[in-house]
């Protein structure tokens, strides 16, 4: 399938490769990358690689003298127009629309960057693949939002299975913050959905993984790397709203999630009481100061599930790590050249990878997810 502005957009670096040769591709980088510690095993891809991105988010500007939405354009500031995504639901496009049509029918003006006039700064959706339920956030410059209610029912009377519209508020001049929530228009604030059969609460300002059928699958290989038997203590690092640790939270004796985002705990903390899951807690910390102090206490874990961001792991988080000394470690990986630097570090730390596992998560795109077993190489 052809889409019109990939090369402006540049978000589909991969475009003009079949997505078996993307396959092959992402294959190869890990193997030179990585392949020196143990055997790659072959990527898992989809069946149906368009339409996989269950969180669109289009940026609001001006044109010419008309409200547009789209994407930056790689490297600028320019908004790069589109009215579609083959890598999203079709949903979305249409409550864009909408809001477009409805940012000027109630003269409400885009932000513009480059001057910081305007107000509409971008709009952010997500949809429950297994829920359906539809999240709306409304992101805008600083300053009264005109019409709220009368806009929050037109948009309600188009799009009659929108669960809940939420207004944030950016006063950065960071694109597509998300910003803090500054009203509640519509609904209950999250929207929920189910993963490897527990039900999550999903925020506007919530880390969830984009693609849902290949989450279940990323997340399925990290719980069989996991190995439990149900007598371990296990330590979620960088847990986000719990999805990894819940779902492997009955094999396990007990769950500790770590994360630094407030939001993302309270709604891990929800989604446990939720799945009456009870041998589970979540707690606000930076997880290298966290287990750095679990180490000097003497305490112990039998298994550390990591997924950090793309910048990998830091240096104090993996000096933590090993001081800590779990018996297993699962790294979730979304970056395979900082992977490659973190694996080179628990390496020369004592331990030994296993098994690699590379994911899909992200078709047409560069971008390559990875699970990893590591274990200390005395066992």
């Amino acid at each position: 399938m052809n889409c019109p502005i990939y090369k402006k957009c540049g978000g589909c670096q991969l475009r003009n490769l079949s997505y078996e040769e993307q396959l092959s591709l992402k294959q190869s980088k890990i193997i030179k990358l990585i392949g020196r510690y143990c055997h790659v095993d072959e990527i898992i891809g989809m069946e149906n690689p368009n339409g996989y991105r269950n969180k669109t988010s289009r940026i609001f500007g001006f044109r010419n003298g008309k409200i547009v939405s789209g994407i930056y354009q790689s490297s600028s500031r320019r908004i790069a127009q589109t009215d579609s995504c083959l890598l999203e639901d079709e949903y979305a496009d249409k409550i864009i629309k909408s809001l477009r049509e409805l940012c000027v029918f109630f003269k409400i003006k885009a932000y513009d960057l480059n001057t910081g006039r305007g107000f509409f700064r971008h709009a952010m959706i997500r949809k429950g693949a297994a829920s359906g339920e539809i999240m709306v956030a409304l992101v805008t410059a600083k300053g009264d939002f005109p019409h709220k209610k009368e806009f929050t029912e037109a948009l309600l009377k188009r799009h009659t299975d929108i669960t809940t519209v939420i207004w944030c508020v950016n006063p950065t001049e960071t694109p597509l913050y998300i910003g803090e929530v500054r009203e509640i228009l519509h609904g209950n604030g999250y929207i929920t959905d189910t993963l490897l059969g527990k039900r999550f609460r999903i925020s506007p300002r919530s880390f969830y993984q984009v693609n849902s059928k290949q989450t279940e699958i990323l997340y399925s290989k990290a719980l069989e790397f996991a190995a439990l038997t149900g007598k371990e203590k296990v330590i979620d690092a960088y847990c986000g709203t719990g999805t990894i640790g819940l779902a492997l939270a009955d094999k396990a004796k007990t769950v500790i999630g770590v994360e630094s985002n407030p939001d993302a705990v309270v709604d891990a903390q929800t989604n446990a009481r939720e799945n009456a899951i009870k041998n589970a807690s979540f707690t606000v910390a930076d997880a290298g100061d966290f287990m750095q102090n679990l180490a000097l206490k003497g305490e112990r874990a039998d298994v550390v599930i990591t997924d950090p961001p793309r910048a990998g792991c830091s240096k104090r988080f993996l000096d933590a790590l090993l001081a800590l000394s779990p018996k297993r470690i699962v790294y979730i990986s979304c970056n395979p050249e900082t992977l490659s630097r973190d694996l080179f570090a628990l390496r020369k730390g004592g331990y030994k990878v296993k098994k690699i596992q590379p994911v899909d998560m992200f078709p047409f795109t560069e971008h390559i997810e990875c699970v990893v077993q590591l274990c200390r190489a005395s066992q």
